[in-house]
């Protein structure tokens, strides 16, 4: 309750982020940090559901639950009213700021490169999740799609049995939802993940991000798949505002057959394999399909 960003920092430890001195890291007059009692109040797999799914209670209440222990006896209501009011949400529930306002401020605080990615499914009352991006493996994307956005479908299906208005609109909404999920599962062109600096043949097949490699990398097939609601944010509730244009400056001379695109990329062509001469131009939107990939990877297997 130190921060300057107290929400957001404990939205970060909700889902299971640590900072560096956390993890056991020390700077000069910075020593490691160790445990602060916040520990088991973060979520195992990273995924927080915004409404309650599959027996969770829903975001709201397990932040109000950490804010309570953070502020300990100094915790109240009047606190609580006051943070949000610092947030630019007097008067309004801690779900409102969660579901409207958390992820812009998110993108703005940490100048476009979200580590809490703010997932939904373009309903204001409709499935939504907060995600530690560090820890989204194929495992833990299978998680959201099947799992929590599953049980969240199979609610909705029967709601729909017991005559529940509005459980239609709903269903419709998670179900496009999980489709576009799976697109990104799949990572098939142009859902793909492309890393400029990797070989054609390291590229991801699927969704099998490299952390190292960044949020701008990573984050591309979340806004490239069809927008649920808002303009350009494909399924993240608000346009990060990423662009991967050319980047300024040249590469060194690269071989053709790992790094294709540097080979004089036309800027629109899928599975470009390279042109007659060395451009080294530091191209970002490529795409190759997964055949492609496998293709190069198999080429490298057999020597």
């Amino acid at each position: 309750h130190e921060s300057d960003q107290p929400l957001q920092v404990a939205v970060a430890r909700l889902v299971g982020y640590q900072w560096p001195r956390q993890t056991g890291s020390s700077f000069p007059d910075c020593p490691a940090l160790g445990p602060d009692g916040l520990e088991s109040h973060a979520d195992e797999d990273g995924i927080v559901c915004i409404p309650p799914v599959r027996g969770e209670a829903g975001a709201a209440d397990r932040l109000l639950n950490l804010l309570a222990a953070a502020y300990g006896d100094q915790w109240n209501s009047d606190v609580l009213s006051r943070l949000l009011t610092d947030a630019g949400y007097a008067g309004k529930s801690l779900e409102i700021w969660l579901r409207d306002g958390f992820f812009a401020q998110h993108l703005d605080i940490f100048h476009k490169r979200p580590f809490v990615w703010h997932i939904w499914d373009g309903l204001r009352d409709g499935f939504a999740a907060l995600v530690n991006y560090h820890k989204l493996d194929r495992k833990n994307l299978e998680t959201l799609i099947y799992t929590y956005l599953g049980n969240w479908i199979d609610r909705q299906k029967q709601n729909i049995a017991d005559g529940i208005d509005g459980a239609e609109e709903k269903l419709a909404a998670a179900e496009q939802l999980q489709k576009r999920l799976e697109l990104i599962l799949h990572g098939e062109a142009p859902y793909d993940i492309f890393v400029r600096w990797k070989p054609l043949h390291q590229q991801a097949i699927g969704w099998q991000p490299d952390i190292n490699d960044g949020v701008r990398m990573n984050i591309r097939p979340f806004v490239t798949v069809a927008d649920v609601k808002v303009k350009g944010a494909g399924i993240l509730r608000v346009n990060p505002k990423i662009k991967w244009d050319k980047d300024r400056g040249k590469e060194p001379q690269r071989d053709k057959h790992d790094y294709p695109w540097f080979w004089g990329w036309d800027g629109k062509t899928t599975d470009f394999l390279g042109g007659p001469d060395f451009k080294g131009e530091r191209f970002n939107d490529c795409h190759y399909t997964l055949d492609c990939k496998r293709r190069a990877t198999a080429k490298v297997s057999e020597g």
